[in-house]
């Protein structure tokens, strides 16, 4: 085989493996564990209502903190499960903490969370801190499971397999911190 053709192919390999890993990053397949030492950020925030609050007063709960958009249409379908979540698991230390991504026009969002009566705290993220805070989020939806020790046990790229984390957040919820 001439150089040149060995050159081609192993680019064509390369361009092939790196489309692949970026349609499946893209296709919100990938939600992975984060290490042992991976603390939730100590960030403070604003919610809708002009509250100020800080995710460290929610160590000793388990948290699904969830960056979303009203323009996002994955978002707007798996909020109903996120509802869904935080009723059922709300009385045994469980807190949800819907963050509206920058680009997010306040007069949309609280449209929305007052239409969808959303039963949880919801903010919106003006300056886009938080988002950086939590490793640079950019696309929606994206969303961590804290532990009751502020830990990111987990990170969803795309809409969540509700089951599991169901399962996962029964495991978190167990556990005596």
């Amino acid at each position: 085989m001439s150089d040149a053709v060995g050159k081609a192919l192993s680019r064509r390999t390369t361009l092939v493996g790196a489309a692949v890993a970026l349609a499946a990053g893209a296709a919100g397949v990938a939600s992975w564990k984060f290490g042992q030492r991976d603390m939730a950020p100590d960030v403070r925030y604003t919610l809708l209502d002009g509250r100020q609050a800080e995710l460290k007063a929610l160590r000793g709960k388990v948290v699904l903190v969830n960056f979303w958009a009203t323009s996002c249409s994955v978002c707007v379908e798996e909020m109903p499960a996120i509802v869904e979540t935080d009723t059922k698991y709300r009385a045994r230390g469980y807190e949800t903490l819907a963050i509206a991504m920058s680009y997010d026009p306040r007069p949309y969002v609280e449209r929305f969370v007052a239409t969808r009566k959303l039963p949880f705290a919801v903010g919106i993220d003006s300056s886009g801190v938080l988002a950086r805070a939590f490793g640079d989020v950019r696309m929606t939806p994206t969303t961590f499971l804290i532990d009751k020790r502020g830990r990111i046990i987990k990170r969803y790229l795309g809409k969540p397999d509700f089951q599991a984390l169901h399962g996962l957040i029964e495991r978190l919820l167990a556990d005596a911190a």
